[in-house]
């Protein structure tokens, strides 16, 4: 276990490289960015070494030696035993969670590169680093099951804060990207950029039909499936209702390079959701994927050769993921800029110190949720990876998404004088 937690230090070697004033001859010698990018940059570094630790303590071997050692479990308790991946993942998301959230209450109200906490937050890395990793340690000495009851509340409402963030970014990406891509083909007639834009808008809609139709097919269909029917079609609909939108007469008014290739995003990341959130479906008539616990290592605390302690990790998980390292790596370098680094704070600070550690924070909640694929710690096992509060939580996430891209392009017409 030590080793596990020892392992991200060696990332603190190259800390002179992202955002110490100390470090400024280091600095020299990096690829061109501003120091408040660099500072961002180590600080999902140190968020992305948390999130390997928590997907390592889903590795069977792990998990065996986490029973093996006693470790958060006595063996009174069947539902820990089993769900042992998961109890490891909340501890190492809650300490790196509390770690963000430390820095949030420290650097509130920092509005000036003056400020001595500025120095905190853009350097002493190493002792950062120790810092957070000696919190994660530090919950892993809270053996009791009862710990994860609080920690799945908090990490469900902390998850659907970050969704909401990662919503804006996903919106704010697809309006980008199709404003370049459009910009270079007006200004350079570029064929690569209109061939990309016709390649990536209707092949685009067709992976997004195919995948909706799989859906439909695999989980809204059975017994009992009224809802998830009434979710998928819904969901659609939203998707063809947003892409009219778009491309609507009033919008191109005022916003000409409006188009299909931003709703082609959304509706992707829109059914993304719904698939997600029916995967938690709990009614296994709808669900194929429901994960069972044997009747006998339930009864018996006994599990077979097979099953083992072992807690899966379902491949949504995993794509769920990758989506939050591309908003994180996004909302970390979107302002880079070329030459070399320099100190673009001399002046005041360029973000907010304190709302940029609580987004990490909601972040770490995210990952926790995620990696667990939304666990109800109870003692009913024959759902570990199923519950409705996931299925709505994603369900009205895919809604706000849809309702804050088409505010984006409503907004303009009904706030003509304003700038958007």
């Amino acid at each position: 276990m030590g080793a596990l937690l020892a392992a991200p230090f060696c990332a603190a070697s190259a800390a002179c490289c992202f955002g110490s004033a100390a470090c400024s001859l280091c600095c020299s010698a990096c690829p061109g960015a501003k120091n408040s990018t660099t500072t961002r940059i180590m600080y999902a570094l140190m968020l992305i070494s948390a999130t390997f630790i928590a997907i390592m303590m889903l590795l069977p071997g792990v998990q065996q030696k986490l029973v093996d050692n006693k470790w958060l479990c006595d063996y009174a308790g069947v539902n820990c035993q089993h769900a042992i991946g998961y109890q490891a993942v909340y501890r190492v998301c809650a300490g790196a969670a509390s770690f963000f959230f430390l820095m949030m209450l420290l650097m509130f109200g920092v509005s000036s590169s003056q400020d001595g906490r500025s120095s905190i937050q853009n350097g002493f890395w190493f002792f950062k680093y120790l810092l957070m990793f000696g919190i994660i340690a530090g919950y892993f000495f809270i053996g009791s099951e009862s710990l994860a009851t609080p920690l799945m509340y908090v990490g469900m409402l902390g998850a659907f804060l970050f969704i909401l963030i990662q919503l804006i970014l996903i919106v704010d990406f697809a309006h980008g990207l199709a404003e370049s891509w459009v910009a270079q083909y007006e200004d350079n007639d570029s064929r690569a950029c209109y061939v990309g834009l016709l390649v990536t808008t209707f092949g685009g809609f067709l992976l997004c039909l195919v995948a909706a139709g799989y859906v439909f097919v695999n989980y809204a269909i059975g017994d009992g499936c009224g809802l998830p029917k009434f979710f998928v079609i819904l969901n659609v609909l939203i998707c063809i209702a947003i892409s009219l939108l778009s491309v609507s007469p009033m919008v191109q008014e005022v916003m000409p390079r409006s188009g299909l290739l931003q709703p082609v995003v959304i509706s992707g990341y829109i059914i993304y959701l719904t698939w997600s959130a029916l995967l938690s479906n709990p009614n296994e008539s709808c669900n194929p994927t429901v994960a069972n616990i044997t009747q006998s290592s339930i009864s018996t605390g006994t599990p077979n050769k097979d099953d083992s302690f072992v807690t899966p990790m379902p491949v949504h998980s995993l794509i769920s993921l990758l989506i939050w390292l591309v908003c994180l790596v996004y909302a970390s370098i979107h302002d880079v800029e070329g030459g070399k680094a320099w100190d673009n704070e001399e002046e005041g600070v360029a973000y907010s110190y304190s709302f940029f550690h609580f987004m990490f924070c909601l972040a770490s909640l995210y990952v926790m949720m995620t990696l667990t694929s939304w666990y109800h710690p109870d003692s009913d096992l024959a759902h570990l990876n199923s519950n409705m509060a996931s299925v709505w939580i994603k369900i009205f996430s895919s809604w706000i998404c849809a309702g804050l891209y088409s505010w984006t392009l409503v907004a303009p017409i009904v706030f003509p004088d304003r700038e958007f």
